[in-house]
């Protein structure tokens, strides 16, 4: 069991009757005493992929959804389907690219540790890694002795994502991407 308080964004639970992903938390404490803690949530339903926003008070409690999470590797996209194959039992499939709004952004060929999230037998999404690692293929020049400051550029990575980085970054380099947020944590060592 979850409660109100175990609620992350990325966190998923049987709410309905169906799996859903926490995609956005917001927690408004109390202004008088004896007010309850409200958790504003945005959900997004896993299986018909809708969003929904709630609003939950403190304490309550969900179940834990009954899916399994399996390994997989991204083969190729088409136009309109992104196609993987289950590590184990080598089966392929596709999800749709609708179903695969935010992954896109950081999906590329022969990745490692993705997940498919499979629901009475069924596969309805899939999750990434935490932490990517990308190439940036479009930016503004690095300007040399800007190591040291705090100002961002747009850059663009090899999937079409575009993060803020430091002036001192430039096209070629390897970043460093958080999925869930989608922001640039750093250079990778190359």
């Amino acid at each position: 069991m979850y409660t109100t308080s175990d609620l992350k964004k990325g966190l998923i639970i049987d709410f309905d009757g169906a799996p859903c992903m926490v995609e956005k938390l917001t927690v408004s404490s109390p202004q008088a005493r004896g007010g309850a803690t409200i958790h504003k949530v945005r959900l997004r339903n896993l299986k018909t992929k809708q969003k929904s926003d709630k609003s939950f008070r403190g304490g309550e409690t969900f179940g834990v959804p009954d899916f399994d999470k399996r390994a997989i590797s991204f083969l190729y996209k088409d136009q309109d389907a992104y196609h993987f194959m289950d590590s184990e039992n080598y089966e392929q499939f596709s999800l749709q690219a609708e179903d695969l709004e935010w992954e896109i952004n950081f999906l590329k060929e022969e990745m490692e540790g993705l997940k498919s999230m499979v629901y009475n037998e069924e596969i309805i999404g899939m999750e990434l890694p935490q932490i990517v690692e990308l190439e940036i293929t479009e930016c503004a020049p690095s300007v040399k002795g800007n190591s040291a400051t705090a100002r961002q550029k747009p850059a663009t990575l090899e999937t079409g994502h575009v993060v803020q980085v430091p002036e001192h970054i430039s096209q070629g380099h390897i970043a460093r991407v958080d999925t869930r947020t989608g922001e640039f944590l750093g250079r990778a060592n190359s």
